[in-house]
């Protein structure tokens, strides 16, 4: 079996956890050494992604100056053994407490896309003294169906299907790797070809994570994840960072929540897909950069 995917920079570590061991991908001076600043954690989102694929071509830049961890959340990457419930709460409380075994009990910058953008949402609302900025790739939890009203009681009776129908099914699509990749980036061309055979490799172990995630999120009638009326009460700031061509997860969601929170901003890329961070590293570094260093920048007007 091919080695997994591993971003410069970074070095491979594991934590026990819940009988079981989390994958982190850790990069940058050790918290607590006299060089080092506020640490930033990257969670990645659901579907054949994992610490590796997501934060590929930005985790060597962004660990030159701060620590940076990555984690494969339950269910995706090589995290084993670690219970898989899917909840955004739950996988919130996992990742908090992975990161002060790792990194000490201080606050961190916490980036997240599209699932992990879900995560790191609950994480702030949950835990806010653990946050001291978020970074949100074109963030679930912010939507109140799936698709539509239409859409959405089907998208509900799919995932009540039982694991024996779906795990095959989901290793069945697996096959079709370029399908996936058109969903998540607007100029497939871009990917790495290391980062393609990841997200195979990623697609064939089954899925179950973002699995149980739809499982836990998709209600009978409206998505259960849905944080919209709570964003207002994150104090920490905020970047959004959404493609203007996402087919996945509607930058409007970005757009409103970010409007509905008292210290957030908002930026959204022309020709580019769900997958900022991959498609335009370039310019996701720039973005963070003038978000982690706000006094280096002269003007600070919103961008949309």
């Amino acid at each position: 079996m091919s080695a997994p995917l591993v971003p410069p920079g970074a070095r491979v570590e594991h934590v026990a956890h819940a009988g079981g061991r989390v994958r982190v991908l850790r990069g940058g001076p050790d918290s607590g050494h006299p060089e080092s600043g506020v640490p930033l954690v990257l969670v990645h989102g659901g579907g054949p992604d994992n610490a590796g694929i997501s934060w590929y071509r930005v985790f060597d830049a962004l660990a030159r100056t701060r620590p940076v961890l990555a984690l494969d959340l339950p269910g995706s990457g090589r995290t084993e053994g670690v219970p898989v419930d899917g909840s955004p709460a739950a996988m919130a409380d996992l990742a908090a407490a992975v990161v002060a075994d790792v990194a000490g009990p201080g606050p961190a910058v916490w980036a997240g896309v599209s699932m992990g953008g879900d995560v790191v949402l609950n994480v702030a609302l949950r835990r806010p003294g653990a946050v001291a900025g978020l970074v949100l790739v074109a963030p679930g939890g912010l939507a109140a169906h799936v698709g539509n009203r239409v859409l959405h009681p089907l998208a509900w009776l799919a995932c009540r299907l039982p694991d024996a129908v779906l795990l095959p099914a989901a290793r069945l699509a697996a096959r079709s790797t370029r399908a996936a990749v058109r969903a998540m980036v607007h100029d497939p061309a871009r990917l790495p070809p290391e980062v393609v055979e990841e997200m195979a490799r990623e697609a064939r172990r089954g899925g179950l994570g973002y699995l149980r995630y739809n499982q836990a999120t998709v209600g009978p009638l409206r998505m259960r994840n849905d944080l919209s009326a709570r964003v207002a009460g994150i104090a920490a700031p905020v970047l959004f960072l959404h493609g203007r061509d996402d087919p996945l997860v509607a930058p409007a969601d970005s757009v409103r929540a970010a409007a509905a929170m008292p210290h957030a901003r908002v930026v959204l890329l022309d020709d580019c897909g769900h997958w900022v961070q991959v498609e335009q590293p370039a310019r996701f570094l720039e973005e963070v950069e003038r978000f982690l260093h706000p006094d280096d920048e002269q003007d600070r007007a919103p961008r949309t």
